[in-house]
């Protein structure tokens, strides 16, 4: 009989199918022993499961929240933080992201994603960290992984990810005249990486080509997951 302890992830896939509180809280307690740290881990980051399902489930937006958000305040040469905007390359319904030079500790482009100006309501803000926690659970090659994170001068969050530069997977694709073979052997680690995230619990509602950037790391060509959107098993699939 396999005696091993469990790791992490099973740990928190185990506990939060547990709907009582009280059971699951015994359940941290027994399965952690005296791993305080492990223990902190896992509670802190139920929490955050907690409060991301809580949004999901709602049927809409805060009354507080502005629909018809205020213009981007932010361009090229702002700084936020230890960060330069350098160039907006995306925008969502409650975010914007831009490409941004990082100083310190070390010179690098990043991408940085904040929320827009008027929609930051309660609900907004808790669904923006939420995911940017899930985004911190993952830890595969194939997946952009996230850096750093704060506020703005005006209080709004911001998280920073990795900058891929790269291209859709479909145009990588054709430009470079991949044969069937070759297209299966470069998506097979696209597979692999939407498979880790579920593991995490971590559903990405949105996969299409140019949310698959393919970039070259040594001539080799290594795609890349980006845009994550965050479900629990219950909501997968739902629209945001």
């Amino acid at each position: 009989m396999n005696n091993r302890p469990l790791d992490e992830e099973a740990i928190f896939h185990i506990a939060r199918r547990i709907g009582d509180h009280q059971l699951r809280a015994d359940y941290l307690v027994q399965v952690c022993g005296d791993n305080t740290a492990l223990l902190t881990r896992m509670q802190a980051l139920l929490e955050v499961h907690e409060k991301e399902s809580e949004f999901l489930r709602s049927r809409g937006p805060e009354p507080t929240a502005t629909l018809d958000a205020a213009p981007i305040t932010e361009a090229p040469g702002t700084e936020i933080g230890r960060y330069r905007l350098m160039e907006q390359i995306g925008e969502g319904g409650m975010g914007v992201v831009f490409v941004a030079e990082q100083r310190q500790p070390l010179r690098r482009k990043v991408a940085l994603k904040v929320i827009k100006p008027g929609m930051d309501s309660k609900a907004v803000v808790a669904r923006f960290e939420a995911e940017r926690q899930a985004l911190a659970l993952m830890d595969h090659p194939n997946i952009a992984h996230v850096l750093d994170a704060g506020s703005t001068t005006a209080g709004r969050p911001y998280f920073v990810m990795e900058y891929v530069r790269g291209e859709p997977i479909t145009e990588y694709c054709d430009k470079n005249k991949l044969t069937v073979r070759e297209r299966l052997e470069l998506f097979i680690p696209v597979c692999q990486a939407i498979q880790h995230a579920h593991q995490k619990g971590i559903v990405h509602r949105d996969i299409k080509p140019s949310n698959v950037l393919v970039t070259l790391h040594d001539g080799v060509p290594v795609p890349k997951v980006i845009d994550f959107g965050v479900a629990n098993e219950e909501t997968a699939g739902q629209a945001m």
